[in-house]
């Protein structure tokens, strides 16, 4: 699980980057779920909440950016 102080220290291209791969493993991961496959059942509700970290970082950083232009 990606700690928020983490997902802070990364650049922009860098969150677009981590968020392409966590929506690749929620996927793979549903996809494993639906077919009875998924053991880490637990991994499914980390992943989506670091998508949310990094989402929720991205606006910040897009509204500090706007209020400064």
């Amino acid at each position: 699980m990606a700690k928020i102080a983490d997902v802070r220290g990364k650049s922009p291209d860098e969150l677009q980057e981590m968020l392409v791969d966590l929506r690749k493993e929620q996927f793979n991961l549903r996809f494993q779920r639906a077919t009875g496959q998924l053991e880490a059942v637990g991994r499914i509700k980390e992943v989506r909440r670091t998508i949310a970290r990094v989402k929720t970082i991205m606006a910040e950083r897009s509204r500090t950016a706007q209020k400064q232009a």
